[in-house]
């Protein structure tokens, strides 16, 4: 059965001494809702002290805490342990993304309902109303105040149900890491190894290696394979370069007519890529620099690239250069030359950055 207690704000009443023997800190509270013109009329705790119910929304509440703690827990160990980098097959790697998004789901869902369940069903319930007004705070008001936030601690119970303190910090501090794992993340491990932002299969035409521009059935390609105005997807000549383990390798390779040829030749110039091209063939990195999709329409006859995710359009004849839409960063050009067979090869890797900026890139 529940108690109830009523605490109608007295009219005329004298001010409380607030440092007279035997007041409590309810009187303190009750003394501070009176000059604040808070009527309280109604205050009902909801488990009695010491009862099988109170025991049981306690070990509830602590359960709950508990599991938060466990999720985030495993959450940091997935986080740093698991194996991410990606495998061809069904490995691992698969599973990094679901039990991360897994385990912070049970944490966060774990925390909100044991808070929801200790405020509505073990704090008590309070109704009170109150006439807004303005004033100055005095030094009692500053007392009431301190006062009535102690006697809102207490009434949170931890003192009389430790379990409750301890399942929260146990609970909470592992949710504290999971904030600050991605922060720190860099320190475990660093992200960079292997400088895997700035490689792609064609990497290893950096230490002399012929590594051919191919088709995506592995047949290499000359020059006479595509006719003026033409393109072509090509990928690295290498095992695996037309997989996914090469995703930031696709490019396409363009036979400019002569006009557009040497228009493009004069742009490379100003950048310091006269070189890149091989007669009137340039390569140009088929990834979108704003979001990471093929760009891959190519309008011969203005010598535009359309992204078609995002509308980006980037002008081939200039350095493939932004001119339309999100994108703010010109396409990486291939430097290519035809190797003593007459295919395609690649004279090095990529010499800027493929893909979407990334904000460690300088």
């Amino acid at each position: 059965m529940s108690t109830h207690t009523e605490h109608p704000a007295p009219q005329g009443q004298e001010p409380l001494d607030l440092n007279a023997p035997g007041v409590t800190r309810f009187d303190i509270v009750r003394e501070g809702a009176r000059r604040d013109d808070i009527e309280i009329v109604h205050y009902e705790p909801q488990v009695l002290p010491g009862t099988k119910a109170e025991r049981r929304l306690t070990r509830l509440v602590a359960g709950l805490f508990l599991i938060t703690g466990l999720a985030a827990t495993a959450f940091l160990a997935i986080y740093i342990w698991w194996p991410w980098q990606y495998e061809p097959g069904r490995g691992g790697d698969k599973f990094y993304t679901p039990l991360l998004g897994f385990t912070l789901g049970v944490a966060l869902l774990a925390v909100g309902f044991g808070i929801l369940t200790w405020g509505k069903k073990l704090l008590p319930k309070e109704v009170s109303i109150q006439d807004r007004h303005e004033g100055a705070v005095d030094s009692e008001g500053r007392t009431i105040t301190g006062q009535t936030m102690l006697y809102m601690a207490d009434e949170l119970g931890v003192k009389r149900r430790p379990l409750l303190g301890i399942s929260l910090l146990a609970g909470l501090a592992p949710v504290g890491a999971v904030v600050a794992a991605p922060l720190v993340g860099g320190m475990i491990s660093n992200p960079h190894k292997d400088n895997q932002m700035f490689r792609t299969g064609f990497a290893a035409a950096n230490t002399g290696e012929k590594i051919r521009l191919v088709r995506e059935d592995g047949r290499p390609i000359r020059p006479a394979d595509i006719s003026a105005g033409g393109q072509l997807t090509v990928f690295p000549g290498i095992e695996h370069g037309v997989s996914n383990r090469h995703a930031d390798s696709p490019t396409l390779l363009i036979h400019l007519r002569d006009s557009d040829a040497l228009t493009s030749r004069q742009a490379n110039e100003r950048v310091g890529h006269g070189d890149y091209m091989w007669g009137n063939y340039a390569a140009f990195s088929k990834i979108c620099t704003h979001a990471g999709c093929p760009a891959s329409l190519y309008e011969q006859q203005t010598n535009r690239l359309l992204c078609p995710c995002h509308q980006s359009q980037f002008l081939i004849t200039d350095n493939a250069k932004p001119v339309f839409g999100p994108a703010s960063r010109r396409l990486p050009q291939l430097p290519i030359e035809v190797d003593s067979e007459g295919f395609f090869v690649a004279k090095s890797d990529y010499t800027e950055t493929v893909g979407p900026d990334f904000w460690e890139r300088p």
